[in-house]
């Protein structure tokens, strides 16, 4: 048997290649499906079989460019509703692939149509060898149970309670654990940065498997869920009826700076795909910077949306090519264009560059201590529950938009994250939404904290993640 695991760093995604006497099969590929071609080539591999063990919302998938490119066919819950070609399966579907037994097990929860693939090898003595489960079971953690338009998340975490313990974790200790994503997913909420595990393992170690009561696992994962990003159920629709390839995307066109600043006056927006650094060095005002360098897509996707046609700043060609394929991956595909020259050639048309302020740890503490600045802290709930600078305002990146109002326009704040790629974000932001009197907090609450400055800390609700 061959078995690779391919793992998207910018999505938390995790995807498979399975093959056998010379027949393939993938396992909810990404959007951008040259990958698994050229691993089955090497491999002499003919990839005739494509699982999605649900619709993805978090990001697009290839399987429909994949399936195109090697006539292979999709296989996908009958629950799922999708509108392209494929094979709608039940729970106990088996297909046989070489010397290799594939099983579906219906496992709703994430949502009402995920499914997990057993797997069995002859050459393996251990029987069944493993079980890929989607977004049922992570490593440390499950999916959440929000993301569906037809169910609540009450009845979808009951759903998810039964195929935990009814379905998975009557499987032997041994068999290995595949999720399809790893840490920092927002699929869900405690993964540990494993990218694989057993089920032994996961019975022992995993918070959720540890709550038998079936009413209390129910209040404990629909309570304190992060934000669901806007994009999520586009996504989903998107992937029910599957995404063209990403080659018939039209060439991104040269926008020239007068022409990006006239547009930019009409509301259009400006993505900033450089590193922070060079955002903080000068950039074009009003643009948003999300730097290619971390989760750059699915940031795109929850502080922009999908229908945000954005103009591209990049440095260099392999900067635009890389963010024009990271933002389809999650559903961008209506680029406006790209700033002609980058900033450089907007500096050289005459058009005035924006500079972020920065300040020190120090500085700010002292400040602080003078009462003529505030500050605002955009890290996720569980970051600042545990450590906080006290005082400090909580509007989490994730729910930025709607903090806006809340967030006084004139006033002096420093905004920080954990080590300073999301207060970039969302500093621009303000800036974009007219806020001036806004500087970055250098190093962000790391810096804070190594610099033996005091924080205070919020009691966690127990059980909650």
């Amino acid at each position: 048997m061959y078995f690779e695991q391919f793992y998207l760093g910018c999505l938390a995604h995790a995807s498979y290649l399975l093959g056998s006497e010379g027949e393939g099969i993938v396992v909810d590929p990404q959007r951008d499906v040259e990958i698994y071609l050229e691993a089955a080539q090497k491999q002499g591999l003919a990839i005739r079989h494509i699982f999605e063990t649900h619709l993805h919302a978090d990001f697009v998938s290839g399987h429909r460019e994949l399936a195109a490119r090697t006539g292979a066919t999709i296989y996908l819950s009958r629950a799922a509703g999708a509108t392209f070609p494929h094979v709608a399966v039940d729970d106990g579907y088996k297909l046989r692939v070489g010397k290799l037994d594939l099983e579906v097990l219906a496992t709703p929860g994430h949502t009402p149509e995920s499914i997990s693939l057993l797997v069995t090898d002859d050459e393996n003595a251990q029987k069944p060898w493993a079980v890929l489960t989607g977004d049922t079971l992570f490593i440390g953690d499950v999916g959440r149970p929000d993301l569906s338009p037809t169910h609540t998340p009450v009845q979808l975490a009951g759903m998810l309670h039964d195929s935990l313990n009814q379905k998975l974790m009557t499987l032997p200790d041994g068999v290995l654990v595949y999720p399809a994503h790893g840490a920092g997913s927002l699929c869900g909420r405690n993964m540990r940065a494993e990218r694989f595990s057993t089920i032994g393992t996961e019975r022992l170690t995993n918070y959720a498997l540890q709550i038998k009561d079936r009413d209390e696992f129910v209040r404990q994962m629909t309570s304190n869920l992060p934000a669901r990003p806007d994009y999520f159920l586009e996504d989903a629709a998107i992937n029910r009826a599957g995404a063209p390839a990403l080659s018939d995307l039209p060439e991104l066109k040269a926008i020239a700076s007068h022409e990006l600043k006239a547009m930019l006056d009409k509301g259009a927006t400006a993505l900033d795909v450089r590193p922070g650094d060079d955002f903080i060095a000068a950039h074009v005002p009003g643009s948003v910077n999300i730097p290619l360098s971390g989760q750059f897509a699915s940031w795109a996707g929850a502080v922009l949306g999908l229908s945000s046609k954005p103009v591209l700043v990049a440095a260099n060609a392999e900067q635009l090519s890389e963010a024009r394929t990271r933002l389809a991956r999650i559903g961008i595909e209506d680029v406006s264009g790209y700033l002609d020259g980058g900033v450089e050639g907007w500096r050289q048309a005459g058009l005035p560059v924006a500079q972020v302020k920065q300040i020190t740890a120090q500085e700010l503490a002292s400040r602080m201590a003078s009462g003529n600045i505030g500050v605002l802290d955009v890290r996720r709930e569980a970051e600042f529950e545990t450590g906080h600078i006290e005082g400090a305002d909580w509007h989490p990146l994730d729910r930025f938009k709607a903090a806006l109002p809340d967030i006084a326009k004139d006033a002096p704040v420093a905004v920080h994250c954990k080590g300073g790629y999301r207060s970039l974000i969302a500093l621009s932001l303000l800036e974009r939404a007219g806020y001036h009197n806004v500087v970055d907090l250098a190093g962000g609450f790391d810096a804070w904290v190594g610099a033996g400055l005091p924080s205070s800390s919020a009691a966690v609700e127990v059980g909650a993640k």
